[in-house]
């Protein structure tokens, strides 16, 4: 495609000069601005939404919704493995970037993204200090299990937020998260029905996946988060023409 651009424009461009643009501050705002402006374009000020999150592979030799299935019945098999892997954490080659959208459930779009070398929870965080940043407000919002405690729910504020209760959850907590379990016990049908939307976000993903892959091909972090945060602002361009 880079020789084809040459031929077309005259201008000479190696496959060096692209990937230095994934870490280039101008181009970075650029993309930031883009996001915003597609926000605005289709009126998005507040929004009923889901998040989730996923793996995006760094290598072409894994899979990470199969890595990560392996991992699970790994842990059933021998409840000490979870614990075993996150010891030897610290010593095996980082196969994986974390990304999490949070996505308008009207629209389809994005309308925060975070990601991380790290963990879910610290992409997680990145993606509602974006949304914060952007002035846009939440109505409600579906999380997954993970999420469900009083700590989250009390960090969103006055946004009703949609989880299923972990096994060992309590009473004990804000009283916003009391009135949630109630909610969920007295009318759970209806509440169900509200929490399922999650899986928009998980049809999000693999539409992105099918479309632009699942590996990232950068190696610099600075340059792995600017390539997730394109694969989103891709998803929103394709998703514009949604009523």
């Amino acid at each position: 495609m880079l020789v084809i651009f040459s031929m077309l424009s005259g201008i000479d461009v190696s496959y060096k000069t692209i990937e230095r643009l994934y870490s280039d501050d101008e181009v970075i705002a650029a993309i930031h601005n883009l996001h915003v402006l597609i926000l605005k374009g289709k009126g998005v000020k507040s929004s009923d939404a889901t998040g989730d999150g996923t793996g995006y592979s760094l290598t072409v030799k894994k899979n990470y919704e199969s890595h990560a299935q392996k991992l699970k019945d790994r842990a059933k098999e021998n409840p000490d493995y979870r614990k075993d892997a996150k010891e030897s954490k610290g010593h095996r080659k980082r196969l994986f970037a974390y990304s999490f959208a949070i996505m308008d459930l009207e629209t389809r779009l994005y309308i925060a993204l975070g990601s991380s070398m790290k963990s879910e929870r610290e992409a997680y965080d990145r993606a509602m200090n974006l949304l914060r940043s952007i002035g846009v407000d939440m109505d409600s919002i579906r999380l997954d299990r993970y999420y469900s405690s009083p700590s989250y729910m009390d960090n969103l504020g006055n946004t009703k937020v949609f989880v299923i209760p972990k096994r060992n959850a309590t009473l004990n907590g804000s009283q916003k998260w009391k009135d949630t379990m109630k909610e969920f016990v007295e009318n759970t049908m209806k509440y169900l029905e509200q929490y399922h939307q999650r899986s928009n976000s998980e049809s999000g993903f693999a539409a992105d996946k099918k479309m632009l892959g699942w590996n990232i091909a950068q190696r610099r972090d600075d340059r792995i988060d600017s390539a997730l945060f394109c694969t989103g602002v891709w998803h929103n361009l394709f998703n514009m023409g949604r009523s």
